[in-house]
């Protein structure tokens, strides 16, 4: 039934009518805000699921290992001396 449609001949009418009804112009302007449009809302559409998705509950990490075997838990680090007037490390 929709078999040959929309052949080559109807695509050519349909941008002369579409020349003679906004003028040649103003269509680069109208195909560059329809773009525009479509990416704002491929971006929110994204945002959305992506928003989605995070609302998910993640699951809990596991701990961290404590401390490996020859190592003392509460010693303190070792760093170097800072100069008190320029703030450097010796």
């Amino acid at each position: 039934m929709f078999r040959n449609a929309l052949e080559p001949w109807h695509l050519l009418i349909l941008i002369a009518v579409l020349v003679l009804i906004f003028g040649s112009k103003k269509l680069p302007d109208a195909a560059r805000a329809l773009g525009k449009s479509m990416r704002i809302l491929k971006s929110e559409t994204k945002a959305m699921h992506d928003d989605g998705a995070s609302r998910e509950p993640h699951p809990e990490p596991e701990p961290a290992p404590g401390p490996g075997p020859g190592t003392i838990p509460d010693a303190p680090q070792a760093t170097a001396p800072t100069d008190s007037t320029t703030g450097r490390r010796d």
